[in-house]
């Protein structure tokens, strides 16, 4: 099974054939990211570290799509849109809301938090778990609110 790195490449060079300029675009984009952090750390990404950059791209345009709606910039709004979905062909399929509360409770109390003190230890073992599936915002969000009702 190639690797995810492997797996933007081949459709870097599909969308090429195919003549899918706006595909092309963003997969070149997220090529270039991959490489830049390659030749940054000086290592060879493997696909947790793939995810990270995906995550951290579909993060930029989101935090865009905000700005650009607010300026009533709805055609760079849509353009960002399209690459998201581009972008999130590559990440594992999203968790629903309540699986996520599931995993937040279940390291909760395998952690014995006792309050907002323990936020990093409950970060630290939910990343792993999570990563690539759901938004590490939207998880925080919902590890405070447990944590307040301790």
């Amino acid at each position: 099974m190639p690797t995810l790195k492997e797996r933007i490449q081949d459709d870097m060079k599909t969308a090429m054939r195919a003549k899918d300029k706006a595909r092309l675009g963003t997969v070149r984009l997220v090529l270039a990211a991959i490489k830049q952090k390659e030749v940054d750390e000086q290592i060879s990404l493997n696909d947790e570290h793939v995810l990270a950059v995906l995550e951290k791209m579909v993060k930029q345009r989101r935090d865009s799509i905000k700005q650009y709606e607010d300026a009533k910039r709805q055609e760079l709004a849509d353009v960002e849109k399209a690459e998201i979905a581009v972008l999130q062909e590559y990440l594992p399929e999203q968790m629903d809301s309540a699986e996520l509360e599931a995993i937040v409770a279940e390291i909760i109390a395998s952690v014995g938090a006792n309050g907002p003190q323990d936020m990093g230890k409950i970060m630290g073992a939910l990343k792993p778990r999570i990563q690539g599936r759901a938004d590490m915002g939207q998880a925080s969000q919902l590890v405070k609110a447990k944590l307040s009702a301790l």
